[in-house]
């Protein structure tokens, strides 16, 4: 496997700088500021796209640098990261960085951009012919996949992309996510004192206990999850609990089967509330939808043949997590998600390869390069 000349100690350093750059979800001002400062120093035409102000104090980055050869790719990251991520110092041990041990390392998704990036400088410093680069990167991923639920897809000129922000070893190619409905239910009882009257009450717990005893939940089949996330309720112990609140999701790589399992949950606390003579206020929304692209879609084979050049057999699969590659997909635009080596991400315990930033690097260069 011959490497391309990507500059090693520039990519860590750069990634170091980045992930120094506090951006917990909805706080990516910051972070936004510098890549387009650094994109703008690379020759990248740079918008600045605007995402509601709930959601973030920052906004999307869109960037775009014209090449001379035939063709284009957008390459897409986030910029937020999980808490814990204030105060990150990054450490490197026997090629290996990780953070000291207090926050997560941010790899996720941090070694995207700083690829992309690194590969950019590649290009250039050695007058590489390449195809028109689009890059996009996106605030508040993290919980929700806002920033990409909100990019304004008119700046997008490419028809395919490329979203980095997997794990796995390098050559993993992401090619189906599950969809997600979100299912908030208040259950609302009836107060009674638990010592005097108990019997003139409806406690919510109950119902509560009722339904979700009655619910499959958790792996439903090898394409469809469900998952209670958030139980909260009550008010003192001698009160016959009058309010509960339920918090939780399903996913699936099938619509129907993700449709299916939604009116199970939605049916199953209303059948429990009926029963004990309580009432059921349910919220449904979807989160974002699924996505699947064969492996014989040409995206995938030129992707497989840029790492085939490299000496690595990629694989496709198919994974439980929702990455921006979701929304993008569910605008039209074909998006796969390639690992950058991440591993552990969103615990303290997260690392990366700087072998593995090498190789992802160096996959960009070729698959921009290529004719």
């Amino acid at each position: 496997m011959t490497m391309t000349q990507v500059n090693k100690e520039r990519l860590i350093e750069h990634f170091f700088d980045l992930v120094k750059i506090d951006s917990e979800s909805g706080n990516e001002k910051a972070i936004a500021e510098t890549l387009c400062e650094q994109l703008g120093e690379l020759g990248f035409a740079v918008s600045k796209l605007p995402v509601p102000e709930k959601y973030t104090n920052g906004f999307n980055v869109y960037g775009r640098l014209d090449g001379e050869l035939e063709g284009s790719i957008v390459f897409s990251a986030h910029m937020d990261t999980v808490t814990p991520g204030i105060g990150i110092e990054p450490i490197i041990e026997d090629g290996i960085i990780r953070s000291k041990g207090n926050t997560i390392l941010g790899g996720d998704d941090k070694s995207g951009i700083a690829a992309v990036i690194e590969a950019v400088r590649c290009l250039q410093e050695n007058n590489t012919a390449h195809k028109t680069i689009e890059v996009a990167f996106t605030v508040h991923e993290e919980g929700g996949l806002y920033g990409s639920e909100f990019f304004d897809m008119s700046y997008i000129q490419s028809d395919k992309a490329i979203v980095l922000d997997t794990g796995g070893a390098i050559g993993t190619i992401v090619t189906g996510a599950p969809g997600q409905e979100h299912i908030e239910a208040t259950i609302i009882g009836r107060p009674a004192h638990a010592g005097l009257a108990p019997e003139e009450g409806i406690s919510a717990a109950m119902v509560a206990a009722d339904a979700i005893s009655n619910m499959k939940l958790l792996r439903i089949d090898e394409e469809t999850t469900a998952n209670i996330g958030i139980v909260s309720g009550g008010q003192a112990t001698n009160i016959v609990m009058p309010e509960i609140k339920i918090v939780a999701e399903t996913r699936s790589l099938n619509e129907a089967k993700l449709t299916k399992q939604v009116s199970h949950m939605v049916e199953t606390l209303q059948a429990s509330a009926d029963k004990f003579g309580a009432k059921v206020e349910i919220d449904c929304h979807r989160a974002y939808n699924a996505f699947v692209i064969a492996d014989d879609h040409p995206a995938v084979v030129e992707v497989k043949a840029v790492f085939a050049d490299m000496g690595i057999v990629a694989q496709t699969k198919h994974t439980g997590g929702g990455s921006d590659a979701n929304n993008f997909n569910a605008n039209g635009l074909p998006t796969l998600n390639l690992s950058t080596g991440m591993a552990k991400v969103h615990t303290t315990e997260e690392y990366i390869a700087v072998d593995d930033m090498v190789a992802i690097t160096d996959f960009i260069v070729r698959y921009t390069s290529s004719k």
